[in-house]
């Protein structure tokens, strides 16, 4: 096992080391800011790294088609955060000065929000819709039902998907 471990490292940074400048340019291009290059290049290989299983080295025949993959997915993640972040700041512009929470309320707003924007991005499409219909829209099961074309007993199997969903956040939170 330690000689695996050594193995497994001496290859991580190998790979990091051959690739990291050009991951790192390659994301400046795209976001035009070293900052966020910087920590999504460091998140990609972290990614990277948490898949690595300690005894198993992946044999990666095109290593920058691979990084460029995991980057991509990383850099939809935050163009959609910062998405999520100015819709609710030009939400919070609407609202008078006395009901703006605070720095702290709103870091912990801006979490819920990301956190809860991930749950249902994990939702299948019509399970989203469904969940989002009935607690946004307010409207009932057979309201769903008819709107999806689907029957009252799937939307009510859609909404326990998003409950369990909703659960298993709180859960993690909680933990």
């Amino acid at each position: 096992m330690a000689g695996s471990q050594s193995v497994l490292q001496r290859e991580i940074h190998i790979l990091y080391q051959d690739h990291h400048g050009w991951l790192y340019q390659w994301l400046h291009r795209k976001l035009g800011n070293r900052f966020d290059a910087a920590d999504l290049a460091q998140d990609t290989f972290m990614r990277v790294l948490a898949g690595y299983r300690q005894d198993t080295i992946p044999v990666l025949d095109e290593p920058r088609a691979y990084l460029t993959t995991v980057a991509k997915r990383l850099l939809i993640n935050f163009y959609e955060r910062q998405s999520l972040e100015r819709a609710y700041e030009a939400s919070l512009s609407l609202l008078p000065q006395q009901h703006v929470p605070g720095l702290e309320e709103r870091a912990i707003l801006l979490e819920t929000l990301q956190e809860l924007d991930g749950l249902l991005d994990a939702l299948p499409a019509r399970v989203r819709t469904a969940f989002l219909l009935c607690q946004l829209e307010g409207m009932s099961y057979e309201q769903i039902a008819a709107h999806l074309q689907v029957s009252v007993r799937t939307v009510t199997r859609y909404m326990a998907q998003g409950f369990k969903q909703c659960l298993t956040l709180m859960l993690t939170q909680a933990a």
